[in-house]
């Protein structure tokens, strides 16, 4: 055969190569997703739309990344992937950061004007996300992209509203709810991050005539909002003030003082004073005796005008004088250094208060069990991320608050009449619609009244995207209609049946995503799904852990702990260098981040390099076709290894265990092919004369089958140095493919991998030979080169006309002269 010219250069060109490689990945539309490509069967992902709130960091890499390996993984196995890619581009985090790139103030501005620049911001970040995913060889469907601020999203979202508000599943009321005072706006319970900090119980004196009722308090400065006291009915320290008044300190009006068996009796003095509202337990005795509401804490974060002594002041300056009063009153008996577990906004770290306003929710806390039995029937992996889930949906309190206090959101569309207050709704061939920009024209038809009020509200961003599975399914329905996205339809149900494909869409076959927002994207997701289609929304999750900083928090932009940028570690170790470190760890599992831990990294991709350069010298010469079937029997050995790593690697990769899987691939290549079967085998590639054509193309047929195979394993975890060793070899001549990505594996979805287990068990035991034989020449320091007079070779004596066979092979890589078989009959 005439030799193969390839043009390898000496050093992995790293980023050149990697570009080179994306370029050529466009050029054939390697990743493009076609409905009926090829009539394989489709694998449907439910990809996390990152959040416009900044650049993006290693944290979003290394999940990122393990879902799109998975991906690459699923194409491997003759499924064609609908991967696509959404952003979540409205909400506070992206307003936040539209006031910080461009100095303006969401209140402040005109809200058209403001919009305008949250749209050129967000489009922006979109650009950029996308060249980064583009850098990292993310091969996401980028076709079929989608934001939570687009218009077939809002459409989806005021649909999905709309629905749920007529089904009598979301509703309107006034009632105290969770309110950041810096971000002012409602926050639902999902959004709360819970706090350690340095607190100070303050013993304060409450009186009953001459008796003096002793209250411990952490929030002094409610103490003109208090509508009562609480204590543990069996608690014989009070039982002379239960069902009586008392007087509260400072204030000298009266309440009532209460027994609850939830009053803990251990902590503080065992009483406890009820105020509207320091914290959950104060609303829950609120709702439950019908208590009077008494303003304290207005919504921007100050103290009411009415509050006597400390109006107008913040809260923390309010305390500390209110402490002051009370020790030169003498009503405080003393103040006692706590740490106090405290619940704070995850956004911007303010510590949350609970105010009066009217809102929209969604009724979750009476089908608690539902939500349980759908999160039974998804495969969760790995399967202990059930537990949270299922400990978040059994101690939901309240219902989902979907209302924000902002701009830049999906809005409400609805309208109420200015006289009686009846909502009023948007048709739904007007939408999407802002109702603060369109006026609604009509009669109420309660009162007669013609003018109505806008919505102001904008919605939670998790309440859009929650619908993600709903918004591809629209993009599905859409390819297969060939029509635009924006259709008219009246309920999230019609998009389903719109094609005989769609109806079967959903559950998607998967969902990826942090461990973090189980308790938003994952739970919010099942409760439309389930409210809407009666379904759960995917069939597998896949729960990835954090990377953490070395102080033991994970990297966030929230935290200001993300200082490794992306592009720039790309630059300098390439996507490849990154996408191998992602995959390094067990599914669901933390990882701290080292740049240093990148040199392992470097080291492993600078090996497969080297490894192609003398694979494919030796491969030159090399045509499959002429080759006969004579293997030797170490050659036969590494073709069943390579199968039996495939198969193992295909077993824990249906089973997401993508780290597990690398790991399993780095055992055969490093030990199995590097350490042991080349150097067994280098001879024979190398002398012709000495061994003969055949028994070459024996050691060249098993060289081919395991690298080719060890380049498809690892070709979904650094796609781009697999594939550059495939164009800089011309692999295509061995493999009659473009691209080594597009290779189904050897074990399809309905095939078992073949491999000889009386091969593997022959190889092994010629391995730990071969292994002892190193151990004595390290023990007795000599070079592995050394020449010896002989060696004992132990054994099965089943394997002995193998062991015959393979003789040169194993003097070759020993040195040994002579050999001396111990083979035991007895031996299995």
């Amino acid at each position: 055969m005439k030799k193969i010219s390839t043009d390898f250069e000496k050093v992995y060109p790293g980023v050149v190569a990697e570009k080179e490689v994306q370029k050529f990945w466009k050029k054939i539309g390697i990743y493009k997703f076609e409905l009926n490509k090829k009539k394989l069967p489709i694998y449907s992902i439910d990809t996390p739309p990152p959040t416009i709130s900044g650049s993006l960091h290693v944290g979003h890499i290394f999940s990122f990344a393990q879902a799109e390996i998975f991906a690459r993984f699923k194409r491997t196995q003759g499924y064609n992937v609908y991967l696509p890619i959404g952003f979540d581009n409205n909400g506070l985090a992206s307003e936040r950061l539209v006031e910080r790139e461009m100095s303006v103030s969401a209140v402040s501005t005109d809200k058209i004007e403001f919009l305008k620049k949250c749209k050129e911001t967000v489009k922006k970040y979109e650009k950029e996300f996308i060249k980064l995913f583009e850098a990292m060889g993310f091969s996401y469907n980028f076709d079929y992209s989608f934001t939570t601020i687009s218009d077939q999203a809002k459409k989806i979202s005021q649909i999905s509203f709309i629905e749920l508000a007529k089904n009598k599943l979301a509703y309107t009321k006034r009632s105290p709810v969770l309110w950041c005072t810096k971000c002012q706006t409602s926050i639902a319970q999902a959004e709360l991050d819970s706090k350690e900090i340095a607190s100070q119980f303050h013993y304060v004196l409450f009186k009953l005539g001459d008796k003096t009722l002793e209250v411990a308090t952490t929030r002094p400065e409610l103490l003109w909002g208090v509508v009562c006291v609480l204590v543990h009915p069996e608690d014989k320290r009070y039982e002379d003030f239960i069902n009586k008044k008392v007087t509260v300190p400072l204030y000298d009006f009266e309440v009532s003082v209460i027994s609850d068996a939830k009053v803990q009796k251990d902590k503080g003095t065992g009483a406890v004073m009820c105020a509207t509202f320091g914290d959950t337990a104060d609303v829950d005795w609120f709702e439950q005796y019908k208590l009077p509401y008494k303003k304290v804490i207005l919504n921007y974060g100050k103290i009411a005008k009415e509050v006597p002594f400390i109006a107008g002041l913040g809260i923390k300056n309010a305390r500390k004088k209110i402490v002051r009063i009370l020790k030169e009153k003498k009503l405080l008996v003393k103040s006692e250094n706590i740490m106090h577990v405290v619940s704070v906004h995850e956004r911007c770290g303010r510590e949350i208060e609970i105010v009066p306003s009217k809102q929209w929710y969604i009724d979750i806390s009476s089908k608690k069990q539902k939500f349980l039995e759908a999160g039974i029937k998804i495969q969760w992996h790995p399967e202990n991320m059930r537990v949270r889930y299922e400990s978040w949906v059994k101690n939901l309190k309240w219902d989902w608050c979907i209302s924000r206090q902002r701009y830049f959101g999906v809005p409400f569309p609805v309208w109420y009449c200015k006289n009686c207050n009846k909502a009023y709704f948007a048709k739904k061939n007007v939408l999407p619609i802002d109702p603060v920009l369109t006026p609604y024209v009509g009669v109420c038809d309660i009162c007669g009244n013609k003018d109505f009020v806008p919505e102001k509200a904008v919605m939670d961003t998790w309440a859009t995207s929650a619908l993600t599975p709903i918004i591809n399914l629209d993009i599905i329905a859409s390819l297969e209609k060939k029509e635009n996205k924006i259709k008219n339809f009246d309920t999230v149900k019609e998009i389903e049946k719109t094609t005989e494909f769609a109806k079967k869409f959903i559950p998607m076959d998967m969902r990826t995503q942090a461990y973090d927002i189980i308790r938003t994207w994952t739970f919010d997701t099942i409760v439309k799904s389930i409210f809407h289609l009666n379904k759960i929304p995917w069939k597998h999750i896949m729960i990835c852990g954090f990377v953490m900083t070395k102080k033991g928090e994970k990297i966030s932009k929230s935290k200001g702990n993300a200082g490794f940028d992306p592009r720039s570690l790309i630059e300098q170790h390439t996507a490849d260098a990154l996408r191998y470190w992602a995959a390094g760890t067990k599914l669901g599992t933390d990882v701290f981040f080292d740049v240093r831990d990148l040199k392992d990294t470097k080291r492993f991709l600078t090996k497969l390099w080297n490894s192609a350069k003398f694979v494919l010298f030796h491969l030159d010469d090399f045509d499959v076709l002429e080759v006969s079937r004579f293997l030797e029997p170490i050659d036969e050995w590494i073709i069943n290894e390579t199968n039996r790593t495939m198969s193992k690697v295909i077993k824990l990769l249906e089973a997401f265990e993508i780290g597990l899987a690398r790991h399993t691939i780095d055992d055969f290549f490093w030990k199995n092919f590097c350490d042991n079967y080349i150097e067994i085998v280098k001879q024979r590639l190398y002398q012709l004369d000495v061994y003969g054509k055949k028994r070459r193309s024996s050691a060249q047929k098993g060289i081919c089958y395991a690298f080719l195979n060890i380049l498809k394993m690892y070709s979904i975890y650094v796609p781009h140095l697999t594939e550059y060793i495939n164009l800089k070899g011309k692999l295509e001549r061995f493999t009659k493919s473009q691209s080594i990505s597009s290779l189904i594996w050897e074990e399809n979805l309905n095939k078992e991998l073949k491999f000889n287990a009386n091969s593997i068990e022959f190889g092994e035991e010629f391995i730990a030979n071969l292994y002892s034989i190193r151990k004595f020449k390290t023990q007795n320091r000599l070079s592995m080169n050394a020449k010896l007079n002989k060696i004992i070779v132990e054994g099965s004596k089943k394997f002995e006309a193998l062991y015959i066979k393979t003789e040169d092979d194993l003097k070759s890589c020993s040195g040994a002269k002579k050999i001396i078989y111990k083979l035991d009959p007895l031996k299995n």
